[in-house]
């Protein structure tokens, strides 16, 4: 069984402010601070919505041995199944294990616990810096073109 996943929701321009600061030393997160962002529960709500939390609990209980089982047991067409795999697999939600010409499915992530505008720690003045960064950088490409 996988495990539960902790998700936060977060800007676009936070988001890169905050990856700034962790590049730079400027910032060490929590080990509780999620690990996987979205810029808005609209987006997780795509990737997570009510069809691939079923597709996920299928892979999780049922281990299909490769794309063809999930297929059958799903209903789905095999385009819109490995589309929507490659980008559960590319959020770290399930792997994608290839054994000669067979794609198995395995699930890495099952439940997940949404943190949206959670309290920051000590985050805001190094936030601050590196939004001033970002506008600097961003100011500079426009020079640039």
């Amino acid at each position: 069984m996988g495990k539960a996943v902790r998700v936060g929701i977060i800007s676009k321009d936070d988001f890169i402010a905050k990856t700034i600061a962790i590049a730079k030393g400027d910032y060490k997160p929590a080990i509780d601070e999620p690990k996987m962002w979205f810029e808005s529960i609209k987006s997780f709500a795509q990737l997570l919505g009510d069809e691939n939390q079923e597709l996920l609990q299928i892979i999780d209980e049922v281990k299909p041995d490769n794309m063809k089982q999930l297929v059958e047991m799903t209903g789905r067409k095999a385009s819109n199944l490995s589309r929507t795999l490659h980008s559960l697999e590319a959020r770290g939600i399930i792997k994608l294990e290839k054994n000669g010409n067979e794609v198995k499915p395995v699930a890495l992530a099952t439940s997940f616990i949404v943190e949206i505008n959670k309290p920051k720690r000590k985050i805001a003045p190094v936030m601050a810096r590196a939004k001033n960064n970002l506008s600097a950088i961003k100011g500079a490409a426009r020079r640039q073109v």
